[in-house]
């Protein structure tokens, strides 16, 4: 593998020639239509093959086109029928778009791969698979078994809606629900295009923006888990699926934990890969080493469609990337480390190792040996952050496009109670969940805790390896939760995220604690004191025995993909995260910059330009002081087309409420054609 060579495009040598339909429309049950667009294989007119569906909300005709190509065409040129549906709502597709993952959804999913099933260059066996949203549904799909349904390939998706899915992760409302709240907004009010819907697309266009809604309030509302989230929620009924499932994730990006889930709790054939990059299809990853997906995908797909012997299920279950340690840094480019496996989940191989923690330290001896928890102790170690802890955490969801990576974390743990353990006198290999367990009191009815495991380098530079976040007052219920009483003594369990890691000889293992970790997640109503007695608390962290195996790991191909699409690049693309302090104001801003540029796609002649931007500011200690705002710009534009539309969300708060303004603005010819305001107050429950 050659980490740094880039995804090598290839075509020529594809066994099979491929012809590509720009759109048809596939009829659901009800009589709506939704478009795809197919890749063909000539062959697949003579003798049927089988068929691979990607089903997203994200516009197959501009949006994805050039992801698209490169995947689709891939695929269909070693064999396969390639099929990439807009949704119900989204592109070309009749409808509108009021949710996330709903029951129609699924239904139009399942009517779909019939459909595909049934057409002549098919030989009955379907395949789905896709990437965040994609992957989603192709869980949620398969438990609804459709017959034609073999296989799925599931990336960077979540089983659990409410915790593992951008909205609330520990009972803590996340950033990105306004950031993903944010992109949907703009997705579900852009129209169809005229060359292929015809003259209805400016009714199709009108009945989104006036009737998709506003996924913000919906998202904000349901601040308990529900059936609202449960609903779709894998985690609810895992039997349900009876396919075979490849579930792929990266330590970088906000969904790993599915994949260490979805490893023990299925009970199909199953795989598991978990590489270090962010939200990106594997061959695409960063951090890197990237990775030859498409090949990877390749053999599971011959294997389940075609029934070829390509021994990917004698390889272990479940393969992932351990982790050396590096710098801190946010954006850098590869991550060194070695790949491990395990031929189940959980793994015989990785222990539970139990480490007190001590006034500031964490007791580890030479040879690691957890210690016995000892009860009783009555003094606390005092806790009450200041707001800037947390600009340095990073995205809950990284793209590894912008400096969106965990920062230095010295700034942060100035504001943290700190835990540290002696330097390591042998190298720790940690894979799994490390969990916090602590006692605390707390003088307010509502808090959060922030807990952060950290690589600690000789020269006192700290990397973050993984973090978990508990709102206190879903310690014992995300469905129920309670308020604390003041000054009672409660024992409380922080999960962190799953990680694969090895600490070497002279680091420091530190496990920091804060109050508030903003804008990665929201701030409670008012400031509160968490008084931590670590006497009586724990650090469990699950230590992995290396193995000889581990080196004779199989090795993966180089990326390849299929030729990339033409693009004729008017503005460049911008990304960058910036930090503004009014040392006069006591203002603090995150300013978050995702600059898609302007660009023309030479074979459909349509120029695009996407651009959002972001702001999570923070005046002084004032918790109500929070506030999100996100602007989004979207235009198309041809000879015979121009539209423009311009969405504008703030999420504010005070001690009671949550508000939200959002704003649109569609413009036709540069004329505005369309405009709408919403206001929203939204009681705070817990929150």
């Amino acid at each position: 593998m050659n980490p740094k060579g880039g995804i090598v495009s290839v075509a020529d040598s594809f066994p099979y020639k491929v012809r590509e339909i720009e759109n048809v429309f596939i009829p659901m049950r009800d009589g709506a239509q939704l478009a795809a667009r197919v890749w063909l294989p000539e062959e697949a007119e003579r003798t049927p093959l089988p068929a691979i569906m990607e089903y997203i909300p994200y516009r197959k005709r501009d949006i994805t086109r050039g992801r698209d190509a490169t995947n689709h065409a891939y695929l269909a040129g070693h064999g396969y029928v390639c099929v990439r549906v807009d949704m119900r709502g989204s592109g070309d597709s009749d409808g509108v778009l009021t949710d996330e993952y709903t029951q129609q959804e699924q239904e139009d999913g399942v009517d779909a791969i019939a459909w595909l099933a049934e057409q002549p260059w098919c030989d009955g066996n379907v395949g789905m698979m896709g990437i965040s949203w994609g992957g989603f549904n192709s869980l949620q799909v398969a438990a609804k078994r459709p017959p034609a349904l073999k296989a799925i390939i599931s990336i960077c998706s979540s089983d659990d809606l409410y915790a593992d899915n951008m909205h609330y992760m520990g009972g803590c409302l996340l950033g990105d629900n306004l950031s993903e709240a944010t992109v949907m907004f703009a997705f579900n009010t852009l129209p169809p295009d005229p060359q292929i819907v015809g003259n209805r697309w400016r009714d199709m266009w009108f009945d989104r923006m006036e009737n998709s809604g506003l996924w913000l309030e919906q998202w904000v509302e349901h601040q308990r888990r529900s059936a609202y989230w449960s609903t779709s929620s894998i985690n609810e009924n895992y039997s349900a699926i009876q396919c075979p499932v490849y579930a792929i994730g990266g330590w970088a990006d906000g969904f790993t934990n599915t994949v260490l889930r979805l490893m023990e709790h299925l009970e199909v054939p199953r795989k598991g890969l978990i590489g270090p990059w962010g939200h990106k299809y594997p061959h695409q990853g960063m951090p890197g080493p990237a990775i030859g997906f498409l090949q990877e995908a390749l053999r599971w797909w011959d294997h389940w469609l075609k029934g070829k012997d390509t021994g990917i299920m004698n390889e272990p279950m479940l393969r992932a990337w351990e982790q050396d340690s590096v710098p801190p840094d946010t954006s850098y480019s590869e991550r060194p480390g070695r790949w491990i496996g395990e031929s189940g989940w959980p793994s015989k191989n990785v222990k539970e190792r139990r480490y007190e923690l001590g006034p500031y330290t964490i007791h580890m001896g030479e040879g690691h040996g957890g210690a016995h928890q000892r009860e009783g102790q009555e003094s606390a170690l005092a806790l009450q952050s200041p707001l800037s802890v947390g600009l340095e955490a990073g995205k809950w969801c990284s793209y590894a496009a912008t400096p969106d990576l965990p920062g230095d974390q010295r700034e942060e743990d100035g504001g943290s109670l700190i835990f540290s353990s002696r330097q390591l006198a042998a190298p720790l290999d940690i894979f799994g969940m490390p969990v916090v367990e602590f006692e605390l009191s707390c003088n307010k009815p509502q808090a959060m805790l922030a807990v952060r495991l950290s690589d600690v380098a000789p020269d006192g530079k700290s990397t973050r390896v993984t973090y978990g976040l508990l709102n206190l007052s879903h310690r014992d219920s995300d469905a129920d939760p309670e308020p604390l009483v003041p000054h009672r003594r409660y024992r409380v369990r922080i999960p962190m995220n799953g990680i694969a890691q090895r600490f070497p000889v002279g680091h420091q293992l530190r496990l920091s604690v804060s109050t508030s970790y903003w804008p990665l997640a929201w701030l409670p109503p008012e400031p509160a004191q968490v008084d931590i007695y670590p006497e009586s608390s724990t650090l469990v962290l699950p230590e992995r025995t290396p193995r000889e195996e581990d080196a004779r790991q199989p090795e993966f191909d180089e990326p390849e993909e299929a030729p990339p699409l033409e693009l004729h690049t008017f503005e460049a693309s911008e990304h960058n995260w910036l930090l503004h302090r009014d040392l006069a104001t006591k203002e603090s801003t995150l300013e978050v910059i995702n600059d898609q540029g302007h660009f023309r796609i030479e074979d459909i002649g349509t120029e695009v330009r996407r651009s959002t931007r972001e702001w999570y500011s923070t005046v002084n200690d004032d918790f109500i002081s929070a506030r999100g705002e996100t602007y989004t710009e979207r235009s198309f534009k041809r000879d015979d087309w121009n539209v423009e539309v311009y969405t504008r969300s703030i999420l504010s708060c005070d001690e009671s409420n949550f508000f939200i303004h959002a704003q649109l603005d569609a413009y036709e010819n540069d004329y505005r054609v369309f405009s709408k305001n919403w206001e929203k107050v939204i009681p705070r429950d817990h929150m």
